[in-house]
């Protein structure tokens, strides 16, 4: 390896491990690290990111599944949503305002970062009452806390508003080319309810299946690098292993602390670039 090749490969394991364990799958530390810090053309870079987005996917699946942190049930409801939007906002790009999209989005993200400020010393949400399509979906589970040593069982509720929720970040992530995590688990964590650490797990089950179709399109057309995209990979999945060691034995509330200035640094770039 060049040194270049070692330093990307050194940022790729730290972003690995910030999107294993916040459920962004890390391109929004990749993306702007190899287009300002190392000049790769952007379109390369995303298609790095979109390839490493499986990595870190399929190297915190191997943690998050047996812990039955990801919910695999919300996730093929959700993912429903988060693929019609992604459709939609493909077909749809050309007839709408990047400014005016950007600063709506970014008002909706600083919404949620300001709540989840608010709700940052929360460990489990309390009362929760699934909902008709949730009961018959039976999208409810129970997972291991590590942190206290006790089996969790929760429940799923807003299943419809969570659905319209996962459209508009679908449409988002094609129309403005961010990822959509960053809209998946505030939606999750503070509209359906569920647990923080299973809102970043099933997250990152969501992206991968998400990125996997739009793999198929950067291969076809030619932008991946393997020569980058080598690199990055194998940095992400080692740090995707890593990320959700460290999930699994951390607080809720000190994940959800980490979460919130990612949201709302993404929600400050957006606002900024719809204004410009």
């Amino acid at each position: 390896m060049t040194m270049t090749s070692l330093l990307i490969f050194g940022f790729s394991i730290l972003a690995g491990i910030v999107g294993a364990m916040l459920g962004l799958g890390g391109g929004i530390i990749l993306v702007p690290l190899l287009t300002l810090g190392f000049g790769v053309p952007m379109r390369t870079a995303v298609a790095a990111s979109t390839v490493s987005i499986i990595a870190t996917s399929t190297g915190a699946a191997i943690s998050y599944l047996s812990e039955r942190l990801s919910n695999v049930r919300v996730a093929m409801w959700l993912e429903m949503g988060t693929a019609t939007g992604s459709l939609t906002g493909a077909l749809v790009a050309a007839y709408l305002s990047p400014r005016l999209l950007s600063l709506l989005f970014g008002g909706l993200l600083a919404f949620s970062a300001v709540n989840m400020f608010r709700t940052r010393h929360h460990e489990l949400p309390h009362g929760v009452k699934p909902d008709a399509i949730s009961r018959r979906l039976r999208l409810g589970g129970v997972f291991e806390d590590r942190v206290a040593g006790v089996s969790v069982p929760y429940e799923v509720t807003n299943s419809l508003p969570g659905l319209g929720l996962m459209y508009i970040s679908g449409a988002a992530a094609g129309l403005l080319g961010i990822g959509a995590g960053v809209f998946k688990v505030p939606a999750m964590d503070q509209v359906m309810k569920l647990p923080f650490k299973v809102s970043t797990a099933t997250s990152n089950f969501m992206i991968g299946v998400t990125a996997a179709s739009g793999a198929i399109v950067y291969f076809v057309r030619g932008d991946v690098d393997p020569a980058l995209t080598a690199p990055v990979v194998l940095g992400v999945l080692l740090g995707a292993l890593l990320g959700s060691r460290f999930l699994l034995r951390l607080k809720s509330s000190f994940v959800k602390k980490l979460f919130v200035p990612v949201v709302a640094y993404t929600a400050f770039i957006m606002i900024y670039k719809g204004l410009r």
